[in-house]
């Protein structure tokens, strides 16, 4: 299951963990106009781990995952 929100700056898409125990925590992900970041609560230490993507990193991870496995570099528009 997940929930869209859109706030004043950012998207927030939750990721919520269904099906067999153990679940794991829910993942928020804000998509900012410069960057995505993912949170998530960490339960041993009851904080929230933050990962900030750039939006380069955010188009290479949604090519990689429909491509087989190895080594891959994106051409941008008007990269020879």
């Amino acid at each position: 299951m997940f929930t869209i929100e859109h706030d004043f700056d950012a998207t927030v898409v939750t990721l919520v963990d269904e099906g067999p125990a153990p679940l794991l925590e829910d993942v928020a992900v804000h998509a900012f106009a410069e960057c995505v970041t993912l949170e998530q609560l960490e339960p041993q230490t009851d904080r929230v781990q933050r990962i900030t993507l750039s939006m380069q990193q955010v188009q290479d991870l949604a090519a990689a995952l429909d491509l087989p496995e190895g080594a891959y570099r994106l051409r941008r528009a008007g990269e020879d």
